[in-house]
């Protein structure tokens, strides 16, 4: 790829994670595209759309469509039922099987396999049992996405090589850390978040503990992290109330998060000229 290399980093944070997007049509509005992209989670699974060729554009009118009817998302939640009846009494609440929630939302969209993508991408997931950070970027992609995006509580573990994996945030929420060396400079997108209260309760639900626990934990990795290192560009979008499962909203958040369709665009154009004035022959002096 010629031109400047860029390496994209997309993050964890549910649906949150819609506001990659206007991110995606900052580099298709510079006419860019990156050079290396790595994602956890719901990153993974938009990162891994814009490596296999499709536009900021693309995925957006995909996501809002997906998510646009009600009694759509119930059908097709519908198929992801238990199909054993007994399941629904075993004592755990109810998981959804990761790879096939994302065959019967996105499967469609996304290759089957990383070495049909035309972004170099890694794929960040978590293994539950070795407690490590595991980066995938060969094989089978769905599989590998699937794992990311298996949010504790909410989707059954993924089995990859006899290793049992859970959601990529969960060790790694921007991963930034994960790009080539040899990246010209780093976009990151941060989309954890924090909990929020829900208007006219004083104490959250369980889920809402659970969720906001692991963005509290999330948090504090991401802070250590910056501690040591930080990403060119670090692109967040503006505090709001959307909560890790409201994917009903996506057309919501993504409106919200176009002010960083522009902002993207001016550090982007920041940094090119930055990296071109270090290219330039300094001046001789007689």
């Amino acid at each position: 790829m010629s031109g400047p290399k860029i390496g994209l980093a997309l993050g964890g944070g549910g649906a949150r994670g819609m506001s990659h997007i206007p991110v995606l049509e900052a580099f298709d509005d510079l006419g860019l595209r990156p050079s290396a992209i790595a994602g956890a989670s719901i990153g993974a699974i938009i990162g891994s759309a814009y490596a296999s060729g499709k536009t900021g554009s693309e995925i957006k009118q995909i996501a809002i469509e997906t998510f646009a009817d009600r009694n759509s998302v119930l059908g097709r939640m519908w198929k992801l039922r238990p199909k054993r009846f007994q399941e629904l009494f075993t004592g755990d609440p109810v998981q959804f099987d990761p790879l096939k929630v994302l065959e019967v939302f996105v499967g469609d969209h996304l290759p089957a396999d990383f070495d049909m993508l035309e972004i170099p991408m890694t794929v960040l997931v978590t293994d539950f049992y070795a407690c490590a950070e595991i980066d995938i970027n060969a094989g089978a992609l769905h599989p590998a996405v699937a794992a990311s995006i298996a949010i504790p509580a909410i989707f059954r573990p993924v089995k990859l090589n006899d290793r049992v994996m859970v959601d990529g945030g969960v060790a790694n929420p921007l991963p930034f850390d994960r790009l080539p060396s040899d990246c010209d400079f780093v976009v990151a997108v941060d989309v954890v978040g924090k909990p929020v209260p829900r208007s006219g309760r004083n104490i959250p639900t369980r889920m809402d503990a659970i969720f906001g626990s692991t963005q509290i934990l999330m948090q504090s990795i991401m802070q250590e992290k910056l501690k040591r290192r930080r990403p060119d560009i670090l692109l967040q979008p503006i505090k709001d109330s959307i909560g890790v499962l409201d994917f009903m909203k996506t057309e919501e958040i993504i409106s919200k998060a176009e002010p960083l369709r522009d902002i993207a665009k001016r550090k982007i154009d920041h940094a090119l000229s930055v990296l071109e004035r270090k290219k330039l022959p300094s001046p001789e002096y007689q």
